[in-house]
């Protein structure tokens, strides 16, 4: 059994001071004197560990202490793993940045987003290039435009310093909205697919009608014209 400890989170055996205590486990409840829910510890050779001191009375149970330590720590590693990391991630853009580039710095940015992070775009204004700060706010506008399937913007363009920023957020898994131009798209190729599917359909029950049993047979047709051959 654990006695004092420094530092511990919980009140153990004689540490729990309380002249009663509520003892629980396995859907059960009673109310003990303290000194007997101690007894009662030493017997089964476990702790009197208090997990719930603003009670009236104070809630605690009969249990290993190290191992309930040892759970606590599992349970709270495992719900910080769940729990995901959002970074956020820069993307550097000049005032006259090409398609290549852009298209390349784009690629990342969908990345990110998808991967849950945040995304900070911004254009940097060296020297006299701050005169084009109207044609850098016009690829950050650009640029969310292309990324709304990805991520929705927290903050519109706007000019810091030498830097004009953007920041992105990502969208929430299976929300994405697509755009129109992408749901009609879909829409064409499902369309030809469907088309495509009965068109084979349709051969191929016109080649059972006229073929018969030896329609689907490798060579079938062989067959049939050696048939009307003997027949005639």
């Amino acid at each position: 059994m654990r006695n004092d400890k420094k530092g511990q989170q919980y009140r153990v055996n004689e540490q729990i001071r309380v002249r009663e205590v509520r003892i629980v486990g396995d859907g059960d409840s009673m109310v003990l004197p303290t000194r007997q829910a101690l007894d009662m510890a030493r017997q089964q050779g476990v702790d009197l560990v208090e997990i719930s001191p603003n009670a009236n009375p104070p809630v605690c149970r009969l249990i290993d202490y190290s191992k309930f330590l040892y759970q606590q720590k599992k349970r709270a590693k495992e719900m910080k793993a769940k729990q995901v990391k959002q970074e956020v991630k820069e993307i550097r853009f000049g005032p006259q940045t090409d398609d290549h580039d852009y298209n390349f710095k784009l690629k990342h940015a969908k990345e990110f987003l998808e991967d849950g992070n945040k995304v900070r775009a911004y254009v940097f204004f060296r020297g006299r290039s701050i005169l084009f700060k109207e044609q850098g706010e016009v690829l950050l506008l650009r640029f969310a435009n292309d990324l709304e399937e990805y991520g929705k913007v927290e903050q519109m363009p706007s000019l810091e310093g030498k830097k004009m920023f953007l920041y992105l957020s990502p969208k929430k898994a299976g929300v994405a909205k697509k755009s129109q131009q992408k749901m009609d798209r879909e829409k064409r190729e499902a369309e030809a697919k469907e088309a495509a599917l009965q068109q084979k359909q349709a051969e191929q029950e016109e080649v059972a009608a006229n073929g018969g049993l030896f329609a689907n047979v490798k060579g079938g047709e062989d067959i049939l014209k050696k048939l009307k051959e003997n027949d005639g």
